[in-house]
């Protein structure tokens, strides 16, 4: 099995984790009102997580981080100290779509019916959100988009199946969705100790990537793809 240590950086919050043969052994938070803030304190954070497992003789095997979508600041901060690790420790880089990330603690934490589809969302202006829609085996139905909500936005599936609304950005949309098959799961955050299966499952399949030109997966990176007359709502 493996050691990795886990960031998560893509909102206000910001986390820190180890895992060590499939258990989290150390965990670490903290949340700030402004965006990309909190992030600040990753150094002081990634500092403790790691002085824990020296202090136990735990030598690390990778270095976990969200890859996006989300804060470019907090993403940024977060990529550039996992990629400085990696560098003086030589250790591997493996990434963790945010979105994803999203899942995890709601599929340990709740009984969803086998046809469930997830939808995470991550919050942007407005009406709009960053979300995919995956089944309950986290394969994607739906690539992550930028949607602007509406009614009928998930129709399509909400018309033949149960839908889990979930994330920073859900709870806004709900009342627009307004469909019988829309759940809201609430106070779910991507949160650094729930990245330990995704990591550890990529790591094992040899999904790292290369360490000097690893960039994330950034909200502007949405905003250049959108047409204009979304942007001008």
């Amino acid at each position: 099995m493996s050691c990795i240590l886990h960031i998560e950086t893509s909102t206000q919050m910001c986390s820190v984790a180890v895992s060590e043969d499939s258990q989290v052994i150390y965990h670490d938070e903290s949340e700030s009102t402004v965006k990309g803030a909190s992030a600040e304190r990753l150094g002081s954070m990634i500092d403790e997580a790691m002085s824990f497992t020296d202090s136990h003789a735990i030598p690390f095997d990778a270095v976990a981080v969200s890859g996006g979508p989300g804060s470019y600041t907090g993403l940024r901060i977060g990529v550039s100290m996992a990629k400085g690790i990696c560098f003086g420790r030589d250790l591997k880089l493996v990434s963790v779509p945010t979105l994803e990330l999203l899942c995890v603690p709601v599929l340990l934490r709740n009984i969803l019916p086998d046809d469930a589809l997830l939808c995470p969302m991550l919050d942007a202006r407005r009406m709009e959100v960053y979300a995919a829609v995956y089944d309950r085996a986290l394969r994607p139905v739906r690539d992550v988009q930028a949607d602007v909500v509406d009614s009928n936005t998930y129709r399509q599936w909400l018309d033949r199946q149960p839908l889990y609304f979930f994330g920073p950005g859900a709870a806004k949309c709900m009342e627009l969705i307004g469909h019988p098959n829309a759940h809201l799961i609430d106070n779910i955050m991507p949160e650094a100790r729930w990245m330990q299966p995704l990591a550890e499952r990529r790591l094992l399949n040899g999904q790292t990537e290369d360490v000097a030109y690893y960039e994330p997966f950034y909200l502007k990176d949405f905003v250049a793809k959108m047409p204009k007359n979304l942007l001008k709502k």
